[in-house]
């Protein structure tokens, strides 16, 4: 059996340039780029989600773009098996795989494995959906925060889901979820793939004037019209994929519930909040090498990806 290729795995918070450098690196060394990104995943859904426009895609072959519809179930296991299929047939090929992606529990599945963790309790499963559907999925987190904090500060406010299964498990077991994954880290498993773990860092101001221009920018760009569109192909909340950042707040717009002016700016805070988790993700682990977009040594992971024959 072959070894598991290289890796290079470029993370980072929103806005700080994660694409532009995995293509860039792509193009220094003929790779090939796997997204690692939970949004970029669905079809129809390509502004918001910031997406390789044409012209990156045509510098570099990029995967895991648009393959499943809004209305599919993605989760970490099935994009597990997505990311690696796309591993394998590029290596195959002898291309050097570049991942790119915000997403950290994608990130992690895909380099140390999946944790399980406890049997589902339908009966508790089902009061938690009935506590989202009453209360909204904000009680939730404010339950999840009170039990187990790193969780909740990981965990998106509007992510059903995740919550519930994070109550689930903590309610369930007496241990918090966020333990039982302190179990299953790289600190304790072993990589599935040799890597390199880059993660870019603007500072604080320079990022969160970046990703205002980044929400302006996706307004000019037709993020609305792409919300209308996608509503009335019938995809709307409670889609999971519709409450992602930038697609919730504009369907409560197009719902007559708010107007553009807040729905904006909104965006905006919710996109600098969404940062800030990314970056508190990583920042306990120190096999990242920090840097920002602007001093990536791609020369030294070029040479990385592609080592000197023995």
């Amino acid at each position: 059996m072959s070894a598991a290729p290289r890796l290079v795995v470029i993370v980072g918070p929103t806005g700080a340039g994660k694409t532009a450098t995995a293509v860039a690196l792509a193009r220094a060394v003929d790779g090939e780029i796997v997204s690692c990104d939970s949004q970029q995943v669905y079809r129809g859904m390509d502004v918001g989600t910031g997406k390789a426009g044409a012209a990156e895609r045509a510098a570099a072959v990029h995967h895991l773009l648009d393959v499943v519809a809004p209305d599919a179930e993605m989760t970490a296991a099935r994009f597990t098996a997505l990311a690696e299929a796309a591993i394998a047939d590029i290596a195959a090929r002898g291309r050097p795989v570049i991942v790119c992606g915000g997403t950290g529990l994608y990130v992690r599945a895909l380099l140390y494995g999946l944790f399980e963790g406890p049997p589902a309790v339908p009966a508790l499963r089902a009061e938690l959906d009935q506590v989202a559907a009453t209360e909204g999925t904000g009680a939730l987190w404010t339950r999840l925060a009170a039990l187990d904090p790193p969780s909740a500060a990981r965990i998106d406010r509007h992510d059903r889901k995740r919550l519930i299964r994070a109550l689930e498990v903590t309610i369930a077991t007496g241990v918090p979820l966020s333990e039982h994954h302190a179990r299953h880290d790289h600190r304790t498993v072993p990589p599935r793939y040799p890597h390199r773990l880059i993660g870019l860092t603007p500072r604080r101001d320079q990022l969160y004037a970046a990703i205002d221009a980044r929400v302006d920018a996706m307004l000019a760009a037709g993020l609305l019209d792409e919300v209308v569109a996608l509503r009335a192909a019938g995809f709307a909340p409670p889609l999971r994929s519709q409450q992602a950042i930038g697609y919730a707040e504009l369907h409560e717009h197009l719902a007559g519930r708010l107007d553009l002016s807040r729905a904006i700016e909104l965006i905006k805070r919710n996109s600098r909040h969404y940062a800030r988790r990314q970056l508190s993700w990583y920042r306990g682990q120190a096999e990242v090498e920090w840097a920002t977009a602007e001093r990536v040594d791609l020369g030294d992971l070029a040479a990385y990806l592609r080592p000197p024959p023995p």
